[in-house]
C-alpha cells in the first residue's frame, strides 16, 4: 500500500496551527510557523494546497528555511553558532518537559517511520515483540530490506530505498506486480535526510560522503528514541485527536491525499 501519512513537517505545523492555537487561545493565522529543514523540496511541500487551512485561511508551515541558508544567513552577520548562548526552549505541551531534546532512530536516518511501524505492526498485528532491527543491503547500502519470519512463513517485509536509481528499480517491479514489500520508506537523497540537498557543505577538503559519515556518527551518538513511551505524543492522542472516540481525528488530521501538480501549478513562484 501508498502510505499517506503527512510528513514530521506536517504534522508539526498542523499542531501548531490547531492544537497549540487553541491552547494559546489565539487563531491559526496569528501564529507564524516556521520550519528548518535540510531538504528544498520541503518548501514545496509546504506550498501546496493540500496543506492550507480553508478554516483558518493560513499554511500549516509558513515558511522553511534550509540547514545551509541559516548557515549562510549566520555567516552574513558575522555569528558562529558555537558562540551563541542556548535559550530556554518553550514547552506547550500539557505532559511533562523532558530532559532531552535530540533524539536518534536506530536504523534509519530519516526519522525512523518504517523503524517504528515495523515493530509496532509486530507487535499489534503478531504479537512478536521486536527488540533489535536488523536490515539486509541488497543492491548497495541505500536499498535495504528487514524481514521477520514465523514457522517458514513471512510475516512482514519491509524496505528503506534512498536515491533516484533505487526509488526507480522499486517502481518498475511495482509496476510489474513483483513488489512484495508491505511497507517502504523512500528517500530522494541518498543516505536519506542527513545528506539533504539543502544540507551544509563540506569544508576544508572533505568529502560529501565523508561528511556524510561524520553526520551519521554524531546522530547515532544521540539518545535513541523511543516513541511508545513519548508522553507527549500520548497526550496529543488523547487530548487533540480524541483517539479511539466517536470523534477521533487521527486519519483526518494525520493523512493527506496525494495527487501530480499541475504543469502550470505557481507553487515554484513562491517567494519565501
Amino acid at each position: 500500500f501508498i502510505s499517506t501519512t503527512r510528513s514530521p513537517q506536517q504534522i508539526m505545523g498542523m499542531l501548531v496551527k490547531n492544537h497549540l492555537a487553541a491552547k494559546l487561545n489565539v487563531s491559526g493565522d496569528q501564529i507564524y510557523h516556521v520550519t528548518v529543514m535540510p531538504c528544498y523540496d520541503k518548501k514545496l511541500e509546504a506550498s501546496r494546497e493540500d496543506f492550507f487551512n480553508e478554516v483558518e485561511q493560513c499554511r500549516d508551515v509558513d515558511c522553511v528555511i534550509t540547514s545551509i541558508e541559516i548557515e549562510q544567513m549566520l555567516s552574513d552577520e558575522g555569528t558562529i553558532l558555537n558562540d551563541c548562548e542556548d535559550g530556554i526552549i518553550d514547552w506547550p505541551w500539557t505532559s511533562k518537559k523532558p530532559e532531552n531534546f535530540l533524539w536518534s532512530h536506530e536504523s534509519s536516518g530519516s526519522g525512523g517511520f518504517s523503524d517504528f511501524i515495523f515493530k509496532h505492526a509486530a507487535k499489534v498485528l503478531f504479537n512478536e515483540d521486536v527488540q533489535q532491527l536488523e536490515y539486509k543491503n541488497l543492491r548497495n547500502p541505500d536499498f535495504r530490506e528487514l524481514t521477520i519470519e514465523k514457522d517458514g512463513k513471512v510475516l512482514l517485509k519491509f524496505a528503506i530505498a534512498n536515491g533516484f536509481r533505487n526509488i526507480q528499480n522499486l517502481v518498475q517491479k511495482l509496476k510489474r506486480g513483483k513488489s512484495n514489500y508491505h511497507y517502504v520508506e523512500i528517500m530522494a537523497c541518498p543516505s536519506g535526510c542527513l545528506n539533504g540537498g539543502a544540507q551544509i557543505r563540506p569544508q576544508n577538503n572533505q568529502s560529501q560522503k565523508e561528511l556524510t559519515h561524520d553526520l551519521e556518527e554524531m546522530y547515532r551518538s544521540l539518545i535513541n528514541s523511543q516513541p511508545e513511551n513519548n508522553e507527549a505524543v500520548s497526550a496529543v492522542y488523547e487530548e487533540f485527536l480524541n483517539a479511539g472516540s466517536s470523534d477521533d481525528k487521527t486519519q483526518k488530521l494525520l493523512h493527506t491525499s496525494y495527487h501530480a501538480l499541475e504543469k502550470t501549478s505557481t507553487s515554484l513562484n513562491i517567494k519565501w
